[in-house]
C-alpha cells in the first residue's frame, strides 16, 4: 500500500483584524502563526441521500468561506459510503446548490469534487492493515447480541466470542465478506479497541459490514462497505484535510477518529494526520432541519417536493426568492460557536430584506394625475436638484429629466390642508419651503 501526502502551497494569511473573529479562526491563525501548516485545506462532506437545508448552507459557507479568506483549499466530496440511501439524483442537487450559493472548485476554483467511493480499495487495504496488527477482527454475533454485550454507561461492555480468533482467520472471513461468500448483516469487522472505555463508541465499533446494493458509483464492484466513522476519517488523511470540521454531535467520535489516524500513522499507511474540530449546528425556529423528515415530507406526499417553497432546503428557499448573497450574510452573522443555541426566524428573514434592499426594483405609478407646478425647486435644491435625505436604490435605468412640473394623486390629501384636492382642470402651484436638518415641506397654494 503506498501512502499518501498532499501538496501544499503557502500563500500569506489574511490579517486577523480584517475577519469576524471566532475559535475556528482562532485555531486556523495560530496554527500559520506557529508554522504547524503552510495552508489550510478544509472540505464540505455532504451524504448523497437528500437535498441540502439551510443548516447545510452554514457548514458551506464555513468551510469553503475559510478555506476562502485564508488562502487555502476547500473540496466538496461525497461521503458516499452506504448505496441503499444515495442516489446520483441528490449528487446533482449538492453540486448544483454549493455552486449557486457561489462556490466552485476544479478548474475555476480551488479544490477538487470528490467522492469516498474512490477511495474504497484504499479502505479496504487498511481494514487488512488493522486486522494484521491484531487491531481488528470479523464478528458473527446477531446485532441484538452485540447491543446487549456493548454494555451502557454504567456497565462496561463483554467480549464477544469471536474476539480472540486469529490473525489468519479474521483475514479469511474478511475476504469471504468481500467475496459475497455471506448473507447481508452475517457478520462484521469490528476494530478491537477498548470494551471497559466510558466512550462507547470506543467499545470495538463496527468499521465494514455487508451489505448487496448497486453503487451510483461503483456499481457492483463491492458487496461490503465501509462504516461512516471509517470512511471518513480516512478520507481526510487521503486529501491532507488540515481541519477537519463538523457539527457537535461528532464530537464523541473524536477519539475513534484519533485512534485510528495513531494507527495508520504508526503503520506508514498515511503521511498526513488531520485534526477534527467541532461547531454548533444550526437551529432554526420554526424550522425542521432533519434530513429525514425532510425526505418523510416528501416520501408522503405532503409537500409538493424537495423544492417546495414551504421547505427550508435550499432549492426551496431559492424558489421562495431568497438569494444567495442573503444565506451567505446570514451564515456570516449567526457566527460559529461550540455552545448549542437558536436563532430566531427573523434573522435569516432580515438578512434577505437587507441584500434586496439597495437591489430590488421599485416603481410609483400615478393613477389619477394632477398637473402641478414647483415654483421654488431651484431654492429648495440648489445644488443637486434632489432631495438629499431619501434613500434610494441605484437607478437601474437614466432618471427621468428633473422638471417644476409633476403630477399628484387626483385623490390625495392636502400636504397642510384638511380638504381634498378637487377635480379641476385648472393649474395649482406647489410651494417648496425648506426647513433646516429636516425634509424640505410641499405646501398647495392656489393662484388668486
Amino acid at each position: 500500500m503506498t501512502a499518501i501526502d498532499s501538496n501544499k502551497t503557502s500563500p500569506e494569511a489574511p490579517k486577523p483584524s480584517t475577519l469576524p473573529s471566532n475559535f475556528l479562526r482562532q485555531i486556523i491563525e495560530a496554527d500559520l502563526a506557529s508554522g504547524k501548516h503552510t495552508s489550510i485545506v478544509t472540505r464540505f462532506p455532504p451524504e448523497p441521500n437528500g437535498y441540502l437545508h439551510i443548516g447545510h448552507a452554514k457548514s458551506i459557507c464555513l468551510n469553503f468561506g475559510l478555506a476562502r479568506d485564508y488562502k487555502g483549499v476547500c473540496n466538496l466530496r461525497f461521503d458516499d459510503t452506504n448505496p441503499e440511501k444515495e442516489e446520483k439524483e441528490y449528487v446533482n442537487s449538492i453540486i448544483d446548490a454549493v455552486s449557486w450559493l457561489g462556490f466552485g472548485w476544479g478548474q475555476d476554483g480551488k479544490g477538487k469534487e470528490l467522492y469516498a467511493s474512490d477511495y474504497f480499495d484504499f479502505m479496504y487495504a487498511a481494514a487488512e492493515h488493522l486486522i494484521e496488527r491484531g487491531l481488528a477482527y470479523v464478528d458473527e454475533q446477531t446485532p441484538e447480541e452485540m447491543r446487549a454485550n456493548r454494555g451502557d454507561f454504567n456497565t462496561p461492555g463483554k467480549a464477544s466470542p469471536f474476539r480472540s480468533r486469529t490473525v489468519s482467520q479474521n483475514l479469511e472471513r474478511f475476504r469471504e465478506m468481500a467475496g459475497a461468500k455471506h448473507a447481508d448483516g452475517a457478520m462484521v469487522l469490528r476494530a478491537k479497541i477498548d470494551l471497559a472505555s466510558p466512550n462507547i463508541n470506543l467499545r470495538d465499533p463496527a468499521i465494514y459490514r455487508i451489505r448487496r446494493a448497486t453503487h451510483h458509483n461503483t456499481g457492483d464492484k463491492w458487496c461490503i462497505y465501509p462504516m461512516y466513522t471509517f470512511a471518513h476519517p480516512i478520507e481526510d488523511a487521503i486529501e491532507g484535510i488540515t481541519h477537519s470540521i463538523c457539527t457537535l454531535e461528532f464530537e464523541d467520535q473524536r477519539p475513534f477518529y484519533d485512534w485510528l489516524m495513531d494507527r495508520l500513522m504508526e503503520g506508514g499507511i498515511i503521511k498526513t494526520q488531520p485534526r477534527q474540530y467541532e461547531f454548533a449546528r444550526l437551529n432554526l425556529t420554526y424550522v425542521i432541519t432533519s434530513k429525514r423528515k425532510l425526505a418523510q415530507l416528501v416520501n408522503e406526499k405532503k409537500v409538493s417536493g424537495w423544492d417546495d417553497p414551504r421547505m427550508p432546503t435550499i432549492v426551496g428557499l431559492r424558489r421562495r426568492g431568497y438569494t444567495p448573497q442573503a444565506i451567505q450574510l446570514f451564515a456570516e452573522r449567526i457566527g460559529v460557536s461550540k455552545a448549542d443555541s437558536w436563532i430566531d426566524y427573523s434573522t435569516l428573514e432580515g438578512a434577505l430584506r437587507d441584500t434586496l434592499d439597495p437591489t430590488a426594483p421599485r416603481a410609483m405609478a400615478v393613477l389619477e394625475p394632477l398637473k402641478l407646478i414647483l415654483t421654488n425647486w431651484e431654492e429648495a435644491f440648489p445644488s443637486s436638484g434632489s432631495a438629499e435625505h431619501l434613500k434610494t436604490a441605484p437607478p437601474r435605468s437614466p432618471p427621468p429629466a428633473r422638471t417644476r412640473q409633476a403630477q399628484l394623486q387626483n385623490r390625495q390629501r392636502s400636504l397642510d390642508r384638511p380638504h381634498r384636492l378637487r377635480r379641476s382642470a385648472q393649474q395649482r402651484l406647489l410651494q417648496i419651503v425648506p426647513r433646516q436638518q429636516s425634509p424640505p415641506q410641499i405646501r398647495l397654494r392656489h393662484r388668486g
